[in-house]
């Protein structure tokens, strides 16, 4: 048994641009690419594994074939892959929006959303928007929407690499231009946009907003929450119910790093350098995102400085 890496899936998005390439030397398909979705199993974007025991086969096909092999005991056949992985190159900001919370997502028509962003590259002047600035109300957040002065109520913080934040569902967000950013969430496609910054989308025309459900899914308590800033070593950057995230340094000098058989599944993520697999030394780059079964045990070493984030515990205890 192996590790499973997947072939990416290329999204456009009129806030994207061609940074894939130039960072993480990706080859991309022609357009304005904003997201890579680098592990996903929905019903209309399905990760095809490329190398390995299950090569050809989709995420869902492999877990329906071993999925107590890939995920654990007693994963049942139908079940989809629990997260979404994507790259997002950021070269404009993003809408101001929120994803639902659980309690309220159903009635909504939509999924709950909560998840993680990794800071992998900013540029000077990138920001992230993340809550609310401090006191602002339900009433004088539709005030401001009506007079379009939205931004000076929400709470903009720098972007620095290396910084990460939390973003649960019910947390309104939007991302600078000029972030790099690796976002690990939970496995759905909802998001409501209240609003869009006078934008138009790649067809020409205003991007479609979703004010009530906006209104209904905002945290408006939730006030100006920090970002988690780097520390060497090893640091725990998430914990929840639906997923663990900790990033890890290594260099030339750090002992192995192993994951050992029956423990997992995990996910890792290469921000920076690289790692080799013993006893096989195939190559991890950056940029990559792969997922180790949990009936295999694993070992990695790397010559280079080398960052990366494992994510584990996205599967029911047994």
């Amino acid at each position: 048994m192996s590790i499973i890496t997947f072939e990416p899936l290329y999204q456009e998005r009129v806030w994207g641009g061609r940074d894939l390439e130039n960072r993480l030397g990706r080859k991309l398909p022609e357009g304005i690419i904003g997201e890579s979705w680098e592990i996903v199993d929905r019903p209309e974007a399905e990760s095809v594994i490329q190398s390995g025991d299950w090569k050809g086969l989709t995420l869902q096909q492999a877990l329906e074939r071993d999925g107590e092999a890939i995920m654990g005991p007693n994963w049942p056949k139908d079940k989809r892959f629990p997260l979404l992985i994507k790259w997002l190159d950021c070269q404009e900001r993003l809408s101001l929006q929120v994803h639902p919370p659980a309690s309220i997502a159903s009635e909504l028509g939509g999924e709950p959303k909560t998840e993680h962003w990794y800071i992998a590259a900013a540029q000077p002047e990138a920001g992230l928007i993340v809550g609310l600035k401090k006191g602002v109300t339900q009433e004088s957040f539709k005030n401001s929407l009506k007079d379009n002065t939205l931004e000076k109520l929400v709470h903009r913080v720098p972007a620095k690499q290396g910084d990460s934040i939390f973003v649960p569902s019910g947390r309104i967000h939007a991302i600078d231009g000029g972030n790099l950013i690796l976002e690990i969430q939970q496995n759905s496609d909802t998001t409501y946009r209240v609003y869009d910054w006078a934008r138009v989308g790649l067809d020409g025309n205003p991007r479609i907003l979703h004010i009530e459900e906006s209104l209904a899914s905002i945290d408006f308590q939730d006030f100006e929450p920090p970002l988690t800033s780097p520390l060497p070593g090893e640091q725990l950057l998430a914990e929840c119910q639906d997923f663990r995230i900790r990033k890890i340094e290594l260099n030339a000098q750090s002992s192995s790093l192993q994951f050992p058989a029956q423990t997992g599944p995990y996910i890792l993520s290469i921000i920076e350098g690289s790692l080799e697999e013993k006893p096989t030394n195939t190559l991890l780059e950056k940029g990559l995102n792969v997922l180790l079964p949990f009936q295999e045990s694993f070992e990695y070493k790397t010559t280079e400085d080398t960052i990366l984030l494992v994510t584990d515990r996205f599967t029911p205890k047994a």
